[in-house]
């Protein structure tokens, strides 16, 4: 791996392309499987650009949802290989993308080092090119799976088989692709798509332990880590990397734990890192062994790697030296970098001015998940036009995100024009209060349509029509975004991410203090909406909550005093917010003893 950080997956379009920009540098980085539509349109831009053949795959095609995601895939990888190629060849004409290529690389790095002796008098040139050409790695091209996002699918009012279902056929695609990297699985446990991977051979190892496929979990604790590695290995199939990522602090669906933070989290897997590997490992040598499968000839790695909410090089460096993480990922920053993300110009002009108060956690997901959410979008701007004119609600062109069953047989979307149609139609029979009514109206139409709205800009950067899915924009950063406000080339992120040239983040509070405010604010919103009619049960999982974020308080509390070199100065100011939370969350308990 030639960099400590990785780019997570952003929407469905905002890094539907990015391996194509930045995996020649040897940066990793991950495309959504969400949107075979807007890949197979993207599929035809580059065929176009390459001067590549390109025959559409249409909606009449046998298997078209897995068929366009093995060619976009392919594609993407071959372009990405192309300019690697081209990036290597450079060195013997002593070309500027070697030079960027070195440039970018983690200060210390032996290859930064050894570049710096090609001009040496002393050694031979010859032989030190071929070394830096053997020593260069490429960015791998990760793919994601939100695995609830697995709708059925029919033909002529058929169902089709469960192998047809959304994520199944994702999977399916990628399997069959040419990639040699990882997929991640985020959203939770998918039973029947975890089983399904059992059809591929990619995924299992060969005896030297190499599998050319590899499998992510993106998880929220060390136990749900554990449950899920053994139910997959139980299946003959090893998890190569467990992906920690903050259930509030990050962008996108926010998965909130049950007051469980980042520290303490990451301790624990720091300490059961060997125990988490021995455990899973025992039951995945035993199912190879029953199948009569292939067995490697010694135990095989696992990776631990985070992400949500870093921002400076510090915060970055304390994450793999403290808690040795493999790898950190940095999303939200790169919604500012052109040449790392497709993100339409207005809308990256909306997120570099934006500011604490324009991000927030929002209900528009027709998931029922928190979704984080900038204000001032063009998608939400355009659902609240039509409510005004009396047309609420999407017409759905695109369905990855229908879960709904209360109407009808099929799925449809909370955010579609049909529901919304029925819903606010009940509304009207009921006999509350107008203040009552508009309530229960503004939470049937705050749902939107993402699903089309964070691919849109895809669309937007390559001229292409928009007239299905409409020009608004869906965009999902994390709070991190506040603090970002500058226009950053893939050189000055590297630089920053590195320590070797910073930006001023105005007023930003530390990373782990920034997740604990979010939770002490989600709390109190969870204690508000909670506050008529608790039950016994959302009592307990109320005061279950302030117990975790006591102990993780009391956990920093003692990590930050003990810390000598690292939060030099910010470590006073760190401690002070520290009790600052400790009381707002005494209150809090207070409140909840009350209910």
């Amino acid at each position: 791996m030639a960099h400590t950080f990785h780019i997570p997956v952003m929407g469905t379009g905002f890094t539907i392309d990015t391996p194509i920009k930045v995996s020649q540098f040897g940066i990793n980085s991950v495309i959504s499987l969400v949107d075979d539509i807007l890949m197979e349109k993207l599929r035809k831009v580059y065929c176009e650009k390459s001067g590549l053949p390109y025959q559409e795959i249409t909606n009449k095609v046998a298997d078209f949802r897995a068929k366009r995601i093995t060619s976009y895939l392919n594609l993407v990888n071959d372009l990405a290989q192309e300019k690697f190629e081209k990036l290597k060849s450079s060195i013997n004409e002593k070309g500027n993308e070697i030079k960027d290529y070195i440039s970018m690389l983690p200060s210390g790095s032996e290859l930064r080092e050894t570049f710096k002796n090609v001009t040496s008098a002393s050694i031979d040139v010859n032989e030190i090119i071929s070394e830096i050409k053997n020593s260069l790695f490429q960015g791998t091209i990760d793919v994601n799976i939100m695995t609830k996002l697995d709708k059925e699918n029919y033909i002529k009012n058929e169902q089709l088989p469960t192998e047809f279902n959304d994520a199944h056929a994702a999977l399916r695609g990628y399997a069959n692709s040419d990639l040699e990297s990882s997929i991640i699985l985020s959203a939770g446990v998918n039973t029947r798509l975890y089983s399904y991977f059992s059809q591929f051979t990619d995924f299992y190892p060969n005896e030297d332990g190499y599998i050319k496929k590899k499998i992510v979990l993106k998880v929220s604790d060390y136990t749900s880590a554990l449950i899920q590695g053994k139910f997959l290995a139980k299946r003959g199939l090893w998890v190569s990397e467990y992906r920690v990522e903050s259930g509030l602090n990050c962008g996108g669906h926010a998965f909130a734990t049950q007051g469980l933070l980042m520290g303490p989290i990451l301790e624990k897997f720091k300490e059961n890192r060997e125990v988490l590997i021995d455990s899973v490992h025992e039951v995945f040598i035993k199912t190879l062994k029953d199948e009569n499968k292939t067995i490697p000839k010694s135990k095989l790695p696992i990776k631990i790697t985070t992400q949500g909410g870093v921002g400076t090089a510090e915060e970055h460096d304390f994450l793999l030296k403290h808690y040795e993480v493999d790898s950190v990922g940095w999303g939200t920053p790169f919604l500012l970098v052109e040449e790392a993300t497709t993100v339409d110009k207005p809308t990256r002009e909306l997120l570099r001015k934006a500011g604490e108060k324009d991000l927030y956690l929002s209900d528009i997901s027709p998931l029922g998940v928190p979704f984080n959410s900038l204000a001032g979008n063009t998608k939400d701007l355009k659902k609240l036009e039509l409510v005004s004119q009396g047309k609420p609600g999407s017409n759905c062109p695109k369905q990855f995100l229908v879960s709904n069953t209360d109407y009808s047989e099929k799925k449809i979307c909370t955010a579609s024009r049909r529901y919304q149609k029925i819903k606010i139609d009940e509304l009207k029979k009921e006999e509350v209060s107008a203040e009552e009514y508009h309530s229960k109206f503004d939470k049937i139409i705050e749902k939107a349509c993402i699903c089309v709205g964070l691919g849109t800009s895809a669309l937007l950067e390559n001229n292409l029509d928009t007239k299905i899915e409409g020009s608004e924009v869906s965009v999902c950063p994390g709070p991190n975004m506040a603090y970002f406000s500058k226009m950053m080339s893939l050189k000055e992120i590297t630089d920053h991410i590195y320590g070797r040239a910073g930006f001023s983040l105005n007023k930003r509070p530390n990373m782990f203090i920034k997740e604990l405010k979010i939770y002490v604010d989600f709390l109190k919103e969870k204690i508000q909406k909670e506050r008529v009619n608790t039950t016994k049960k959302q009592k307990k999982q109320l005061v279950d909550f302030v117990k975790n974020l006591n102990e993780a308080v009391s956990y920093y509390n003692n990590m930050f005093t003990n810390l000598k070199e690292t939060f030099k100065s910010t470590k006073t100011r760190i401690i002070s917010d520290l009790e600052t939370y400790k009381n707002k969350i005494g209150i809090l308990n207070s409140e909840i003893d009350k209910l």
